[in-house]
This record gives structure tokens, C-alpha cells and sequence, in this order.
């Protein structure tokens, strides 16, 4: 009696030892290539044709091979089997623990792939098959709507397609009933959509229809099915393309509400390590390296909030210094700032002028070189619209040459007719604009107000005049909003 519960306690124990499991053993078997090297290989974050190579094997003369890891890191996600042509590949799911064998012809890859010991990517392989059938019902409804010679034929041609464009969404959410707590059944609910309630909707008085509804409703139910929890979803090629579309398309490109959902995405991540560490990388690097005005804030505030506070774990301490370092030369620059002080020889009189000294309801600063294609396409240009429409607004203009001899800027300066503008040449660099404007590049414009607040970044002649637009109409409903009162 004592032996048969020893067995039972050893098989209990082995039991919970393979439930613990951690890391993958695939058994692959490709009979027609042998002595060939294959790779393992995963998403992150991104879609094809950005992957990474994890592993690799080499078959044998039977063309078979083994991958096997102990990482008690693995979390798993959607792999693939990649050949050494670095074209043939068939995609798989993979889940900490598994130890799964997959056979594989290489004639008939992707098709033909068989799986022995994973239910889940034998339903996967299901899914991939109905939806190859799909797309091509799909493809079909394309080429007949565009054959199609009534407007009979089209609205028919509509109505097909609008019934069967729920037979993915059904197959999907029909999975996630029967399969519940599924690798696949997160990456389901990962691609969920919002579907917006059909109908007109209303204001809260009941008669004013509500022209937002339908971009509020879809927003606000965004990440439903998404787990910001399960690292899995990082190895799928979903997340990239979900925060660009939730950042750059259904965020207002100002910086206040950039900032705002940044903090929202960042706390939803938190506590997850691959989910967490990928959205505020991508956050950084979308907002530092983005042309929109004003979103290196926003890319400031990730760095003073996260980055600095020690959130950033997988940086060295070199890496991270680079990206504060960053942050703290656009920090004095950014909108909504009183602008940093210029003070620079003049190019003719050699007496140090003052930007913060010029009177004007406009001063724009602008930084060149006479050297410079894109200065020479632009000077002109500005002043164009200088001489047109920024001169009788009351806007004033200072230059700063960053290169080039005296003679040189001279001519540039005459020859595209700037003469009367307060030109500057720091050819002793006594004055720190480089660094307070952060000018890696030439033309760089900067536009300040009368109180020398920073208005406007990084323009050009084609969007200086509507921004000082923008500004008198501001300044205009805030006059009229005081006479209200």
C-alpha cells in the first residue's frame, strides 16, 4: 500500500514538474531537404517583413532536427519555420511549454504542414484554410463590383459583400466561445474592431444629433479585446499597426492629448514586461522622430516621467543617458515656452543683438546656412511671404548664419534681397543656440510671440502665416469670451 502511493505522489510531482515546463522542444521533420539549415524565427510587434531570428538547426541526412529552450523567459507567439532561401516559411503557434513535432514537406509548405501533440495548431491550420477561402470569396465580390454595368448590379454586389464581411468576425468570436484562455483566442480578440451601434444618436438634449458619436464610441473601444497583460501578443504582428492607427489617427495631433493617452497606454501596459517595454519604446521613438509640431513634448514628457524615473529596463545606462540627453537639449524649446535668449554679433555693425531686445508682435528666428540647398529654396521663399503678408502683421525677422565666411553671407544675403531683416553671424560661437534650439539642421525656424512665448517650430514659408492665423483667431474668441462675461 505504501509503494502505491509513493507512485502516485512521484507521478503527481511529475505532473506538476511538466505543467511548470517552461521554454519549447519542436521535433521538425522535413523529409525532402536534409543536411539544410532552418530557422526559428518570431514577430515583435511588427508585421512581415520585419522578423527575428531566434534559433536554428541544422536537418539531418533523414531531415529531421530539434529546437529546444529552457528560457524560462518564453512566453510564446506566432512563429514560423524559415528555410535558408529565406522565402519559405510556414507560420505556427508556439506556447511556453509546448513540446510538439511537426512535420513538414517542403513541396507543399505552407500547405501540407502536420502537427502532432497541438490541438491548437491543428484548429490553426483549420482557421488558416477558411481563411484562404475567404479572401478568395472576397477577391471575387472585388472583380464582379468592378465588372459590374447597373447600379442595380453594384447595390446587389454591395449587399453581398456587406453579409459575407461577418463570416470572419462570426469564425473569430465563434473560436473564442468554444476555445476560451487559447493562444489563438487572444490573437482574435487582439483583432477585434469596434462595431459602432447602427442608428442616429443624439446630444443630451434629446434632438441634436451627435456628428462625433461614431469616432468617440469606436475610440473609446479600441483596446477592448486587446490583453495588455499577455506578452504573447508582442510576438504577433498586431500591436505596431494598432498603436498607429490609436496614436497617429484617432489622437488629436496636439500635445496635451498625445500626452494624455501616452500615460493612458503606458498605465494599461505596466506590470507586463513585453507589452510594456514595446509601447514605451515605440511611444518614444514615434513622438521624438515624428514631423508633426509640438509632439517633441509629448516625446519630453515620456522621457521625464518614464525614462528618468527608471522604467526604461532594458536600456544600459549609456543608452538611456542618450535619450535624457535628448530630452534635455528640446526641453528649453518647447511650445508654450518663453524662448530661450540669442544673443550674436550682427553680420555688419559686430554688436551683439539681442532676440528678446527685438519689438515686435512677431519675431520669427530663423537659422541658415548660405551653403544649404533646401536655404537657398527657402530664403526666398520666406521672403516672399515676408514682404506680402508677415511684414504688415507686425512680424519681425532674425537670422543666424551657422556656417560659411563673411563674403559669402553677405552675397547670400543680397542676392535673395533680406537685407533689412537683423542678420547675425556667430562665427566665434559665443552665443549657445545649438543648443538651446536644438539646430541640427538648416533652414530651422522658430516663431515667438511679443512676449517671446514659442508660438511655432520647425516651419517653413508655406505654414508661418496660417499658425500666426491661428493665433489672432485664439486671441480673438478669448476677447470675445471675456466681453460675454
Amino acid at each position: 500500500m505504501k509503494s502505491i502511493k509513493l507512485v502516485a505522489l512521484l507521478i503527481i510531482m511529475g505532473m506538476a514538474l511538466t505543467s511548470q515546463a517552461k521554454g519549447y522542444r519542436i521535433h521538425l521533420k522535413m523529409p525532402d531537404i536534409k543536411d539544410s539549415v532552418v530557422f526559428l524565427a518570431h514577430y515583435y510587434g511588427k508585421s512581415l517583413p520585419t522578423i527575428y531570428k531566434r534559433d536554428s538547426v541544422r536537418l539531418d541526412k533523414m531531415g529531421t532536427g530539434e529546437f529546444k529552450s529552457d528560457d524560462p523567459a518564453f512566453v510564446g507567439g506566432i512563429y514560423m519555420m524559415l528555410l535558408s532561401d529565406m522565402k519559405t516559411y510556414f507560420e505556427f503557434l508556439l506556447n511556453s511549454g509546448d513540446d510538439i513535432t511537426i512535420t513538414a514537406p517542403v513541396s507543399k509548405v505552407p500547405d501540407g504542414v502536420k502537427f502532432k501533440n497541438s490541438p491548437e495548431n491543428e484548429r490553426f491550420q483549420a482557421y488558416v484554410t477558411f481563411l484562404k477561402s475567404y479572401q478568395a470569396g472576397q477577391n471575387a465580390l472585388t472583380k464582379e463590383y468592378a465588372e459590374a454595368k447597373t447600379a442595380t448590379d453594384s447595390a446587389n454586389i454591395r449587399k453581398k459583400a456587406e453579409l459575407t464581411s461577418h463570416d470572419l468576425t462570426n469564425y473569430r468570436r465563434d473560436y473564442v466561445a468554444k476555445n476560451p484562455n487559447t493562444l489563438l483566442s487572444a490573437i482574435f480578440k487582439a483583432l477585434e474592431v469596434p462595431e459602432v451601434p447602427k442608428g442616429d444618436h443624439f446630444l443630451a438634449d434629446g434632438k441634436t444629433k451627435d456628428t462625433t458619436f461614431t469616432y468617440r464610441y469606436y475610440k473609446a473601444h479600441f483596446w477592448d479585446g486587446f490583453d495588455f497583460k499577455d506578452d504573447r501578443l508582442i510576438y504577433t504582428p498586431i500591436y505596431d499597426a494598432k498603436l498607429e492607427e490609436y496614436i497617429n489617427k484617432l489622437t488629436l495631433p496636439w500635445p496635451d492629448s498625445v500626452k494624455a493617452e501616452s500615460d493612458f497606454l503606458v498605465k494599461k501596459a505596466r506590470g507586463s514586461k513585453d507589452v510594456f517595454k514595446y509601447t514605451l519604446f515605440w511611444l518614444a521613438h514615434t513622438l521624438e522622430t515624428s514631423k508633426i509640431m509640438g509632439m517633441d513634448e509629448a516625446f519630453v514628457h515620456l522621457i521625464e516621467n518614464y525614462y528618468m524615473k527608471g522604467d526604461a529596463f532594458w536600456l544600459t545606462s549609456e543608452e538611456l543617458s542618450k535619450y535624457i540627453d535628448r530630452a534635455q537639449k528640446i526641453a528649453p524649446n518647447v511650445l508654450g515656452n518663453v524662448s530661450p535668449e540669442v544673443k550674436v554679433p550682427n553680420l555688419y555693425t559686430k554688436k551683439l543683438e539681442s532676440m528678446h531686445s527685438i519689438k515686435a508682435k512677431y519675431t520669427l528666428l530663423v537659422f541658415y546656412s548660405p551653403n544649404c540647398g533646401h536655404c537657398q529654396h527657402e530664403m526666398p521663399s520666406l521672403d516672399s511671404l515676408y514682404e506680402a503678408v508677415l511684414k504688415p502683421k507686425g512680424v519681425k525677422v532674425m537670422t543666424v548664419a551657422t556656417e560659411g565666411d563673411e563674403k559669402a553671407i553677405k552675397e547670400f544675403i543680397k542676392k535673395y534681397n533680406f537685407e533689412d531683416w537683423t542678420n547675425c553671424w556667430d562665427d566665434e560661437h559665443i552665443g549657445d543656440w545649438r543648443g538651446k534650439f536644438d539646430v541640427y539642421s538648416t533652414p530651422t525656424i522658430y516663431l515667438m510671440d511679443e512676449k517671446k512665448i514659442i508660438r511655432g517650430k520647425r516651419l517653413d514659408h508655406t505654414n508661418i502665416a496660417s499658425m500666426i492665423n491661428i493665433l489672432e483667431n485664439k486671441a480673438k474668441e478669448k476677447e470675445k469670451a471675456k466681453e460675454n462675461k
